[in-house]
């Protein structure tokens, strides 16, 4: 599948989640492997370079401005473009880049890049977003920064870091309430950074032809509010009556395929309006006159499809969608895509 590109992960997370352990941890831990970070942090939680340089033996690339906020798409793109010409001349070896944002980014820019610069997408392959986020501070930072609210809907695996320091029942809330934020990312509870290197890299959480992975509880809690996206009133989690989080997600199924063009007018119309506040959404497809499902999938304004493999006999040709961001209206979305089945 790789084509030799080279796979990047976007590691993000709230100051203090643990990002630092993790990265250190996935340096002087990586057996063999040989990664190139490029580090996005300024003031106190900057990883000392000589440190890490000296630990695992490592390149490593830091930008100075840091920021990660607009500015650096430029920067990002040249660093990585740099990084992969050094690597051509054989003066750097390295088999994956890591790329750590500051605690304040929206790692949305930082993810387009991928898809956005020809020379990027042609050498790098973006394998997953991680968020950090951490049990003890994640409600207050969830409740207070739009920014701790993106990086969740971002995430394509989340991890919950110092629950050995929280409250279980505390914990079980906040991983209650980042799955109604961002049911396509699986949760992970760590110990600070401590993560297994396997459950870092390569989870795919950006391919496009890779499975849709919802919780099916979750999915069967959405289905009895179908028409009724508040949560409030059903959800006996008593969570919904304290936080009502711009950063949400819904999901779209229907047993009836889509008509390919409408669809696609459709969905081209709601990201010209909604595109910004569209964080990521995912879908498995059953469109009419085709054997085989469609996989699509997007950040903000940029959205790709696939064919994907054949419908099994015998198979419930159903499509599922999942959107998350910003205040979208769900109700509208809904309503828009019911117009486009067959």
């Amino acid at each position: 599948m790789s084509n030799g590109l080279i796979p990047a992960t976007i590691l993000t997370g709230f100051l203090g989640a643990g990002k630092t352990t993790l990265l250190r941890r996935v340096l002087s831990e990586a057996h063999g492997q040989k990664i190139a970070v490029i580090e996005n942090e300024f003031g106190e939680e900057s990883i000392d370079n000589e440190i890490l340089v000296a630990d695992s033996k490592e390149q490593i690339v830091q930008l100075n401005n840091g920021c990660v906020c607009c500015s650096i798409r430029e920067d990002l793109r040249s660093t990585l473009a740099d990084l992969a010409e050094r690597r051509r001349k054989g003066e750097l070896t390295f088999e994956r880049v890591v790329i750590e944002t500051t605690g304040l980014a929206d790692p949305g820019p930082v993810a387009q890049t991928f898809f956005i610069d020809d020379e990027v997408a042609s050498t790098y392959l973006l394998d997953s977003v991680l968020t950090l986020v951490d049990a003890i501070h994640g409600e207050s930072q969830l409740d207070k920064r739009q920014e701790a609210r993106r990086q969740v809907g971002f995430a394509d695996q989340i991890f919950i870091s110092k629950t050995d320091l929280a409250e279980p029942a505390a914990v079980d809330a906040l991983a209650h309430r980042l799955t109604h934020m961002n049911p396509r990312a699986p949760q992970r509870r760590v110990h600070f950074g401590e993560v297994p290197i396997s459950e870092v890299f390569d989870l795919k959480g950006f391919n496009l032809n890779a499975k849709l992975d919802i919780d099916p509880d979750f999915l069967a809690e959405q289905a009895q509010h179908h028409h009724d996206h508040d949560h409030g009133e059903h959800c006996d989690h008593p969570h919904h009556h304290h936080h009502d989080d711009d950063v949400s997600s819904f999901v779209f199924r229907s047993n009836r395929p889509f008509v390919p063009d409408r669809l696609e007018d459709f969905l081209g119309g709601i990201l010209q309006v909604y595109g910004p506040n569209m964080l990521r959404y995912k879908g498995v497809l059953s469109m009419k006159g085709l054997d085989r499902k469609v996989v699509f999938q997007g950040v903000h304004q940029i959205m790709g499809s696939d064919v994907g493999p054949p419908w099994a006999a015998g198979e419930k040709r159903e499509s599922k969608m999942v959107f998350i961001g910003i205040n979208l209206p769900s109700n509208v979305i809904i309503q828009g895509l019911e117009q486009c089945l067959a």
